[in-house]
């Protein structure tokens, strides 16, 4: 397991710090406004939009905090206008990265991404560098002890997954995002519990960094995610699982 599977497993062993903090809140907020406005404000009809409804139960969000954040992507209620950003980048031990932003001014948010690069081992690169290594999948982690693999291959392939992996405690299932949704109701119809569920970043290929440099690149990471703007970091890194243990 590598890349993304390891870094969703230390952000969610963070998560509750997280929440407690605020930043998970504010990084849905603007997603789900973000999403309102590009797909309407009808999840029944806008996935991005019910993906994101969906996170912000998991960190228990009031329900009128999504509701006013609906209204002002729809134009409802007035608010900030949030466009797109994606930042390619490159962080300690040569790893590919590809930052996606949501922010009401782009020139603060490139001065602040590249202020983080820049005291954390990375750098900023051209547009479309790295993009290119990395593809949209959908991604549900499931710990081991929940199901067979039998019985999750089943469920999952016949629902339209493209592939199952494991390691010593989760299964990691990828599938085109066009079935996600399928994918995520034939778990929950089966009662199966998810680590993880996103449509995400996958890399082509990943780099191995480990010791002193691997806690450096896990740094980086951890410092951009905290950037108000930056909504999601993906790396193609390959990280041994003590070092993920001495990071989590």
């Amino acid at each position: 397991m590598s890349g993304h599977s390891k870094w969703a497993k230390i952000k969610h062993k963070k998560g509750a710090t997280d929440a407690k903090r605020g930043a998970a809140f504010t990084k849905i907020i603007r997603e789900v406004t973000a999403a309102a406005k590009a797909g309407g404000g009808d999840p029944n009809k806008n996935p991005r939009l019910r993906t994101a409804i969906l996170r912000s139960k998991a960190i228990n969000m009031p329900g009128n905090n999504v509701e006013n954040a609906i209204k002002k992507g729809t134009g409802e209620l007035p608010g900030v206008i949030y466009e797109s950003v994606v930042f390619d980048a490159y962080g300690p031990g040569g790893v590919a990265l590809l930052i996606e932003g949501l922010t009401d001014n782009k020139n603060r948010t490139t001065a602040e991404v590249r202020n983080i690069l820049s005291k954390k081992n990375g750098s900023l690169a051209g547009a479309g560098s790295t993009a290119w290594m990395f593809t949209k999948k959908g991604y549900f982690s499931i710990e081991k002890s929940k199901v067979s693999e039998e019985d999750l291959m089943n469920i999952v392939l016949e629902a339209g997954a493209d592939d199952i992996k494991s390691d010593d405690s989760d299964f990691e299932v990828t599938c085109d995002p066009v079935v996600f949704e399928t994918i995520r109701a034939a778990l929950e119809a089966k009662g199966i519990p998810v680590n993880s569920a996103e449509v995400t970043m996958l890399p082509s290929s990943t780099v191995k960094v480990q010791g002193s440099e691997a806690q450096s690149l896990l740094q980086l990471m951890e410092s951009l995610e905290e950037q108000e703007d930056v909504q999601n970091v993906y790396g193609n890194f390959d990280i041994p699982e003590e070092d993920i243990e001495k990071a989590a």
